[in-house]
């Protein structure tokens, strides 16, 4: 149970807060409600590329990481399809170096060409090392142009093609800026042994004078229901063929969610799980399997993918999944199987609590997802589960007709 004040000041900025005894450290995060769902399809990239640039600088403090540094402390940030996160740990003497640093970048960040130019070359490379010049690198970007036709999740986080971040100007770069980074679109968590009330206190010290422009982000399509299979098959200098099939699902905050997390789990949470056994210890098709969700804020993918084993031709591999799959749609579920998930997921969240970033973390996604109360409801959810619940996901989510299939073959 993690025990936390919430607040919106006057500028939009939503700020949660818990106290927590036990650490001599304090967590300090800021979540801006923007990834690359918020992205023009013709310039893809910037989320990730905003990533970067906040690191460089401010019109009174040219080098973040210097006072981070000097405060004994250590951050870092990331970005995804539904929200970019920003992170600290300090001693909780220092926090307020944290606040001052972070209120510092949301009002005053420093986009020059120069600065711009140079994180270009940097996302680009970095771009060109991980999916174009890493084996299956574009594995998942092609997966999502796949499974994906109107939803911008159907391009990564690093974006489309580099040409989007190369041809980028400083005018586009600044009005994404604007539009996205201000207090109203962004949520403030902080997790430390300091009063509650305290807590708050700073943050309107250091955040509440932020002028906010009010600006919302522009409204996303919905994804058209998938009436019939997709497959693509393409050849790559890879090691060994792999395959991939995506099957859509709800959304982060839906009931499927739930049954599909504790799904993917039941089919390949180990080397006890069903598609391990299976496919790869008894049936010697595969040398790997894996069963995940990609678990989007807004409806997405149920996702199995595999390593064939070199005498393993494709359609074995897809036959052996279908199999497995009508067992989960026909055949309940041993409940011993389901308490073993169950209890995995329950020790997972408790052990995640005893960790003062996991808090202050989670209190920010939670409050973006629209109900900061699920942080403390969701493993009285997942005991809810059911195995007619699971049944019944399986009936409705794994058909052929909501079936994109990657076959990617080695050369």
């Amino acid at each position: 149970m993690i025990t936390y004040l919430r607040k919106i000041l006057a500028n939009g900025l939503t700020v949660a807060v818990n106290r927590d005894r036990q650490s001599k450290l304090a967590a300090v995060n800021i979540l801006y409600k923007v990834g690359a769902r918020n992205e023009n399809p013709d310039r893809t990239g910037f989320a990730h590329l905003f990533e970067h640039l906040m690191f460089r600088g401010t019109r009174r403090v040219p080098d973040y990481d210097l006072p981070v540094q000097m405060a004994s402390g250590d951050n870092n940030a990331f970005t995804n399809n539904d929200y970019t996160d920003f992170y600290l740990t300090l001693p909780v003497d220092n926090v307020e170096t944290a606040l001052w640093l972070e209120s510092d970048r949301m009002a005053g960040l420093d986009i020059t060409s120069e600065k711009l130019e140079a994180e270009k070359k940097v996302v680009i490379e970095e771009f060109r090392q991980r999916y174009l010049n890493q084996p299956y690198g574009d594995q998942m970007m092609l997966m999502r142009d796949l499974a994906y036709k109107e939803h911008p999740y159907r391009w990564a986080t690093i974006g489309r093609k580099t040409d989007h971040i190369a041809m980028a100007t400083l005018e586009e770069v600044s009005e994404f800026h604007r539009r996205h980074y201000h207090p109203s679109n962004a949520v403030l968590s902080i997790s430390a042994d300091m009063d509650e009330e305290a807590m708050i206190a700073l943050a309107e010290k250091w955040f509440g004078d932020i002028p906010d422009n009010g600006l919302k982000a522009d409204p996303l399509p919905a994804e058209p229901a998938q009436t019939a299979p997709r497959r693509l098959e393409v050849e790559r200098d890879v090691p060994a063929t792999t395959f991939t099939m995506a099957f859509h699902m709800g959304a982060r905050c839906s009931s499927d969610f739930y049954v599909a997390d504790l799904v993917s789990d039941l089919l390949s949470g180990g080397d006890s799980s069903r598609l391990y056994q299976r496919l790869v210890k008894q049936e010697r098709l595969l040398a790997s399997v894996n069963a995940y969700i990609t678990g989007d804020l807004d409806p997405g993918l149920f996702v199995f993918t595999g390593q064939l084993l070199p005498d393993t031709a494709p359609e074995e591999a897809e036959a052996a999944v279908w199999r497995e799959i009508e067992l989960l749609k026909n055949e309940e579920a041993d409940p011993r199987e389901i308490e073993k998930v169950k209890n995995k997921f329950e020790a997972n969240t408790l052990f995640g609590e005893l960790n003062v970033m996991n808090k202050a973390m989670n209190l920010g996604f939670y409050e973006m997802t629209g109900d900061l109360s699920l942080i403390n409801r969701e493993v009285e959810i997942y005991r809810g589960v059911s195995s007619e619940a699971i049944r019944e996901f399986a009936r409705k989510t794994f058909v052929k007709e909501n079936c994109s299939t990657l076959i990617y073959k080695a050369r």
